[in-house]
């Protein structure tokens, strides 16, 4: 049973995911928003409620492990998985002109919340230095991208279909997203934890892997879609978007509703690799002219090996919930 109950989870997320974001577009198209608003809001955004919702269904049944190792799990699949498979397809070209904006608050918003993790427990008041900088930068976004229509997010909304559709439709498609990432959080949820007892292993360990593969889907799909249509700086923008939102709006609503332990095997080895992850991400990105194959299978050698290293204990990670 906990198999089927991730499986429909893992399903009902995909599709509901989609269905929000789709829906959500076409009813702000009906309503004349641009492009750059879509994509910095609901497409950066929609591609993230699935790990949103999980994250929250998961502290509010008492399984902080899922919540926590869904987030860090997630972010370094993003950057190991997400850029080796997209940089496979296509080399990925980056400016390689230095540190720019929004890898310094990816890099800042990484450091902040490492150190509220290291107190071992993310209390309500971090909401707000995490969604006050997550606020900011979406602010600046909006108006960067003004004065450069073709940034990443514009691109990416343009990616959907245009044209108006029936108001009905569009709000049949987004109340099915919303039902669908509402249901599906809690089946993927309530099979991770059966599965975490019956392996005896943590639900930290399942948040980390089985969870944060799976909730990092949608954002894999849009990336190695980007690749492909030699869209690089969607790829790259995609992963940055998301790892922003996961950290900074994910970690700034889920402790809202309670405070977040963190076990401890996770502050001493899944937030090392996932700052070091950033750190890598950010330096090539500021100093080289592209994320080329050769490094891809780096990222997707380094991925298989940080999944193995919690299959066969390396992690540290403690059997048993924790």
């Amino acid at each position: 049973m906990p198999y089927i109950f991730v499986a429909a989870g893992l399903c009902l997320l995909l599709l509901g995911g989609e269905s929000l974001v789709r829906g959500a577009v076409e009813l702000a198209q009906r309503l004349g928003v641009s492009p750059l608003v879509i994509g910095l809001t609901i497409i950066a955004y929609g591609t993230s409620a699935p790990e949103l919702l999980v994250s929250l269904e998961a502290n509010l049944a008492g399984s902080p492990g899922i919540a926590i190792g869904n987030v860090v799990g997630s972010n370094i699949a993003n950057i190991l998985l997400i850029v080796g498979a997209s940089a496979i397809i296509y080399p990925i070209a980056c400016k390689g002109g230095g540190v720019n904006l929004n890898s310094i608050v990816l890099l800042t918003a990484t450091v902040l919340f490492f150190g509220l993790a290291l107190s071992g427990s993310i209390e309500s008041w971090a909401a707000f230095p995490m969604l006050g900088l997550l606020f900011g930068f979406t602010v600046y976004s909006y108006y960067a991208g003004r004065r450069n229509p073709g940034t990443a997010a514009a691109l990416e909304a343009e990616g959907f279909e245009n044209g108006s559709k029936p108001l009905s439709r569009s709000l049949a498609v987004l109340a099915f997203g919303l039902v669908g990432v509402v249901l599906g959080s809690h089946l993927l949820v309530t099979g991770a934890v059966d599965l975490a007892r019956s392996f005896g292993v943590s639900e930290a360990t399942i948040g980390l892997t089985l969870v944060a593969l799976g909730t990092s889907l949608p954002e894999l799909a849009t990336a190695v879609v980007a690749a492909y249509r030699r869209h690089p700086e969607v790829a790259l923008g995609n992963v940055v978007g998301s790892n922003l939102f996961n950290t900074l709006g994910i970690m700034g609503v889920v402790p809202i509703f309670g405070a977040l332990p963190i076990p401890a095997p996770v502050i001493g080895f899944d937030f090392w690799v996932m700052l070091g992850a950033t750190l890598v991400f950010v330096g090539w990105s500021a100093v080289c002219r592209s994320f080329g194959r050769a490094l891809a299978a780096l990222f997707l050698i380094a991925y298989v090996g940080y999944i193995a290293c919690h299959y066969f204990g390396i992690s540290a990670m403690p059997m048993g919930p924790v």
